[in-house]
This record gives C-alpha cells, sequence and structure tokens, in this order.
C-alpha cells in the first residue's frame, strides 16, 4: 500500500472534510462505538492523505479525484427505504441453494429475515447491531486489517460507514449453504453509500459467499467499500463477488484477507456490467502452509472502466498463491491490472503464480497492466505474466470455415475466453448461472437477473 503526506486542497477532497465536521455527532448517534472510536483517526490520515491523484501509484490508472467531484446525497439519518427486497428482488441462482441477505445501500435490511437456522454460535447480521450487542466481538476484528493511514479510500469509508454486514463462524463450524448477500441500491435522488463487511471464520470454520452488487434506480451512485476477512487456522473460505450494476455507478471497493496456518481461500471478482469500478484486493499470509486462489474477470464497453488492484503478501514460507485475471473490451472501454506478489525474507518454499491476460476488441479500447514480483527470499517458485492482444485470426478462419458467421465466432472465442477463470469456481450452480450470463452479456442481451420483479 502506499503512504502520503498530501494536504487537502482540491474541491474533491474539501466537500468531505465539511461533510464529516458538520455531521460528526449525526454519524455517531446512528452507528455503534466500536465503529465510531476508529473515526477520528481516520478523519485526520484523510485529510493528511487526501484522495489519491493519478500521481499516486497505487491509484495511477484511475482519476479518483473526478469520481469524488460530485455532490452526492447521504442517509446520515438512516431513513428507512419502503421496500421488501425479498418480494421484489429475489436474484436467484437456479439450483444453488443460498441463504439470501440483503444490504440496502450500506445499510443490513432487517425486516424480513430468511427462515433458514444457521448452526449454532453462527452470526450473519447487522455490523452495527452485533457492535451494540457483542462489542468485544466486533472490536477484536473492526480495523484490525484496514490500516486507515495507508489509504485514503479506506479511511474515507471509515469515517463515514455507520452500519454494514457482520459474519462470525465459530471454530470448526461448517455452513453448508452459501451465504447470499445482495449489495441493492435504491434511492431517487443521486446518492453516495459507504458499506463495512467483516467476516471472521474461526480455526477449522468453513463457508461459501456470494456477494452481488446491483443498482435498481437509474441514479448516480457512488459506492465505498471495505471488507475484512479472516482466515483462522485449517479454516476455508470461498468469496465470489459479482458486479452487475449500470453506467452511472461508481463502485471503490478495498478488500482485506488475512489467512492463518494451513488455511484455504477461493476469491473470485466478476465484473459484468458497471460504470468506473476501482477494485483493491491485499492478502497476508501469517500462517505456514496456507493457500490462496485469487481469479477475475471483466466485460466492458462504451466508456466503462474497471482497475484492479492486488497485493499478496507472503509473509511466512510454504504458502501458494495462483492468480488470473482476465478482461474483455469493447468500444472504448478501460482496462487496469495491477499486482503485486511480495515474498518477503525468511518466506521459503513460497511458490506463486500470477497472469494477466486480455483482449481488446478495437482499436480505441485500451488496457494497462503491471504484474510484478518483489521477492527476497531464495528459495521459491515464482512466475508473472501479461499478454495484450486480439482474437485469434487462426481460429477466426478455422470456425469461418465451417459456416460460422463473423458474429457468432467472435462471441464464441470471448466467451471460451472468460470461461477459464468462471471455470475455476467451486460451485457448480453459480458456474452454469455466471456461463449463461456471460453469454448474454456478450450478446448485449443482459439485463437485471432472472427472476427480479423490480420495473
Amino acid at each position: 500500500m502506499y503512504m502520503a503526506t498530501h494536504k487537502p486542497s482540491s474541491p474533491s477532497e474539501e466537500q468531505y472534510i465539511r461533510l464529516y465536521e458538520e455531521n460528526r455527532e449525526l454519524i455517531c448517534r446512528h452507528s455503534a462505538n466500536v465503529m465510531n472510536a476508529m473515526r477520528e483517526q481516520a478523519f485526520e490520515d484523510f485529510k493528511r492523505i487526501g484522495i489519491p491523484t493519478k500521481k499516486v501509484e497505487h491509484y495511477k490508472y484511475t482519476d479518483m479525484q473526478a469520481l469524488f467531484a460530485p455532490d452526492y446525497g447521504l442517509n446520515l439519518n438512516r431513513i428507512d427505504i419502503p421496500i421488501n427486497p425479498y418480494e421484489t428482488f429475489p436474484c436467484d441462482v437456479p439450483n444453488l441453494s443460498t441463504t439470501l441477505y440483503f444490504v440496502i445501500n450500506d445499510r443490513f435490511y432487517d425486516k424480513h429475515l430468511p427462515a433458514a437456522t444457521l448452526p449454532a454460535g453462527v452470526i450473519v447480521d447487522s455490523l452495527k447491531k452485533v457492535a451494540e450487542e457483542h462489542p468485544e466481538l466486533v472490536e477484536k476484528y473492526y480495523g484490525k486489517l484496514a490500516a486507515t493511514c495507508d489509504d485514503s479510500m479506506t479511511a474515507l469509508n471509515t469515517m463515514l460507514a455507520q452500519d454494514g454486514l457482520f459474519v462470525y463462524v465459530p471454530k470448526n463450524v461448517r455452513l453448508n449453504r452459501c451465504i447470499q448477500v445482495l449489495n441493492l441500491l435504491r434511492s431517487d435522488v443521486d446518492l453516495m453509500a459507504n458499506r463495512r463487511v467483516v467476516i471472521a471464520l474461526e480455526e477449522g470454520a468453513e463457508a461459501k459467499f456470494l456477494f452481488c452488487d446491483h443498482a435498481a434506480d437509474d441514479r448516480q451512485f457512488l459506492t465505498t467499500q471495505v471488507i475484512e476477512a479472516y482466515v483462522g487456522s485449517n479454516a476455508s473460505l470461498d468469496l465470489y463477488c459479482l458486479e452487475e450494476t449500470h453506467e452511472r455507478n461508481v463502485r471503490v471497493s478495498n478488500v482485506y484477507f488475512a489467512q492463518e496456518a494451513n488455511s484455504r481461500l477461493n476469491h473470485n471478482v466478476i465484473t459484468l456490467h458497471n460504470g468506473s469500478t476501482r477494485n483493491s484486493t491485499h492478502l497476508v499470509f501469517k500462517g505456514e502452509g496456507a493457500e490462496c486462489h485469487l481469479s477475475g474477470c471483466v466485460i466492458a464497453d462504451k466508456h466503462q472502466h474497471v482497475d484492479n488492484n492486488t497485493v499478496i503478501d507472503h509473509q511466512v514460507p510454504r504458502c501458494t498463491s495462483n492468480e488470473l485475471y482476465k478482461y474483455v473490451l469493447d468500444d472504448e472501454a478501460t482496462g487496469a491490472f495491477a499486482g503485486l506478489i511480495l515474498v518477503r525474507e525468511g518466506a521459503q518454499k513460497t511458490s506463486s503464480n500470477e497472469v494477466n491476460q486480455n483482449l481488446c476488441m478495437t482499436k480505441n479500447a485500451h488496457m494497462y497492466t503491471q504484474p510484478m514480483l518483489e521477492i527476497y527470499a531464495d528459495d521459491v517458485k515464482c512466475s508473472h505474466g501479461s499478454t495484450v492482444g486480439q482474437l485469434n485470426d487462426a481460429a477466426m478462419f478455422y470456425m469461418r470455415q465451417r459456416g460460422i458467421s463473423e458474429h457468432e465466432a467472435k462471441l464464441l472465442l470471448q466467451v471460451a475466453f472468460i470461461n477459464e477463470v468462471i471455470d475455476q469456481m467451486l460451485l457448480e450452480p453459480l458456474r452454469d448461472r455466471l456461463h449463461h450470463l456471460v453469454e448474454k452479456r456478450f450478446r448485449g442481451e443482459l439485463g437485471r437477473c432472472a427472476g427480479c420483479n423490480m420495473k
């Protein structure tokens, strides 16, 4: 991550400073003490660092100043939105048994909770509520990975977030059903939402999560999201994040992972439809024998922008990391990928592989790629690579010779290219659903999920 000593000067920064100074009491009143305890330090860090410019290495591919310049509204008074999302936005994945929860903008929806019974000790609930009822549990995890001194977007989220999602899975408990969380943006005016998520898996615990981001209204939305996920020793976490919003949506997501000994993580980020998206993933190996698989796929066209930035920090020996990101960019879309594999001194027997492959379908589509290795140990197996190109001419010729139209041949090759990422998912029903959605996206048919009753 980066450090900075920037002094705020731009209108983008000043409006958030004034916002907090004028509303700090209101923000705190509608949140919990555990979250409030970190606000002032986050505010000072945000003032010191400021919204990053493109001169900052960690953010050089995305114009953050421009994204944060508009004057968005915020629901600081936590006014209820009159909607039952379970009736209007079920977001089903056929043949996948899930327990469905909703976060409306940045607030956990607790009016009509699912009937499924969770195993004893498991918590899936409002971050604010759990922090009020079990402050010692939330305090153990909240803000411990997401350091506000290193990143201004994390600092901004920490100083403004009032609620979110808290998940806790006790020692040796396995969740048989996937937890599906639908992050739904809904507003009659342009809106900023600041969502916070904490996931804690104790030793030997296992859980699978599917996070789906949707925008129900044609408004300009800005979402900041910070996820802190702790994977205990011998624990297993699958986290799938799917964005399917619209062209007026701005999403800035920072995800932090910590893995203990012999743990396993599978994290997959899919961007099917968006406006401007900036995803950051920072993973730290804390115990030996841990393994992670990070993957992502992006389909973008028109003027859409997707920037994925990853850091995998091998702090201890005998850990394995695999990373695969693929982009298909059409029209005047812009993509960026920067991935750092850091192998620290003493982290011997590290095995790491990083691949970024990209297709630019037009001359006006642009891809920026920067895979990086930083190694301070001598007994490791590490590799990285990236490619930027167009569809294979030989494959196109082969398909055309067999009577397949040029349009259909391009579509089939694009689908096959993206499917390498989809096929790495461990949930077969989700794989099947995404194969279907990816094909619809390339055909220009992708709307809201099947089963959505929104108008």
